[in-house]
């Protein structure tokens, strides 16, 4: 969460001519209403039905840059569908990071109800950390830098 996925991913589809699809948007799109909505009517365990189904689906088209929601490793089908079906960039931040990049958002769902946005941002750290590097082909510390020097290392490593 506030890893810069979106934004990096964005920069790289349009470096490399490709078509950038963000699962969490898609999800969006389809049912007409955003994930905060979807978070308080299904619950969590309602928006990661979807949101495996999306990633089954989004990981069989090629020729794209797909980033997903913080929490898509949490489901082993997700994590096969991702590593078996393209090259998976972990964009490491800090909870540090994650703090200041989240400060401002209402739109968090899972930081919405949090009493304390760091101990929760800490527990989910701790939840996904080693479930991104199970899958991940590269990784890259998101803090301090630009997504201008992210995609760059990005294209040194798949080139």
């Amino acid at each position: 969460m506030g890893a810069g996925k979106t934004t990096v991913g964005r920069r790289l589809a349009e470096r490399r001519q490709l078509q950038f699809v963000d699962s969490d948007h898609e999800i969006e799109a389809r049912t007409g209403v955003d994930i905060p909505y979807i978070f308080e009517r299904e619950g969590e365990a309602g928006f990661r039905r979807r949101e495996q189904q999306m990633i089954a689906e989004l990981t069989q088209r090629r020729g794209i840059v797909l980033a997903t929601g913080g929490g898509a490793v949490l489901d082993p089908s997700n994590r096969n569908a991702l590593a078996g079906n393209g090259y998976v960039i972990y964009l490491h931040a800090s909870v540090d990071q994650q703090l200041a990049r989240t400060a401002r958002a209402d739109n968090r769902p899972l930081l919405k109800a949090a009493g304390d946005r760091r101990e929760t941002l800490t527990r989910l750290f701790v939840q996904r950390d080693p479930l991104y590097r199970e899958i991940a082909d590269l990784v890259l510390i998101t803090d301090g830098r630009h997504a201008k020097s992210l995609v760059a290392e990005i294209e040194r490593h798949v080139q």
